[in-house]
């Protein structure tokens, strides 16, 4: 018994062999090969789109769409000698329910009582219903 000969006894002593041509691989990214594939194809990005907030739309009282209506037709009356706003509206999400209000800055270009939106210079449209505040940060002429 002594003298059984192990299957791979002519090469098991033999040195690593080392390429001359390529780097070897840090070790990093050695372990990094043999890592488990994701179980569940997604399940992280689900759960980052679960764990973004969104939220409700407020609903305005009266007073204070009559506010934003005043506003509205001084910033129309006025729009052909330019008016820059400040103008926090609610902006619908695209995959969940609610939303989240927006603050947009620039120059409005047209507001469509008849469609009920305000049409920005960049081309943006804003619906005057999902309006939350107005500010006339200046006048041009």
């Amino acid at each position: 018994m002594a003298d059984t000969k192990h299957k791979y006894s002519d090469i098991i002593n033999l040195p690593h062999p080392v390429s001359t041509k390529r780097p070897q691989m840090p070790l990093a990214d050695r372990a990094a090969q043999f890592s488990p594939f994701a179980a569940v194809v997604g399940h992280e990005a689900a759960v980052k789109e679960a764990a973004r907030y969104t939220e409700a739309k407020r609903e305005l009282d009266e007073m204070e769409k009559a506010l934003i209506n005043e506003q509205l037709k001084e910033i129309e009356s006025e729009v052909e000698n330019g008016v820059d706003i400040e103008i926090v509206y609610f902006r619908v999400d695209a995959r969940k329910t609610g939303g989240a209000y927006v603050r947009k800055t620039g120059r409005v270009k047209k507001i469509n009582s008849y469609e009920r939106h305000v049409l920005m210079s960049d081309g943006l449209k804003i619906k005057i219903d999902d309006i939350l505040k107005v500010t006339i940060e200046k006048r041009l002429y």
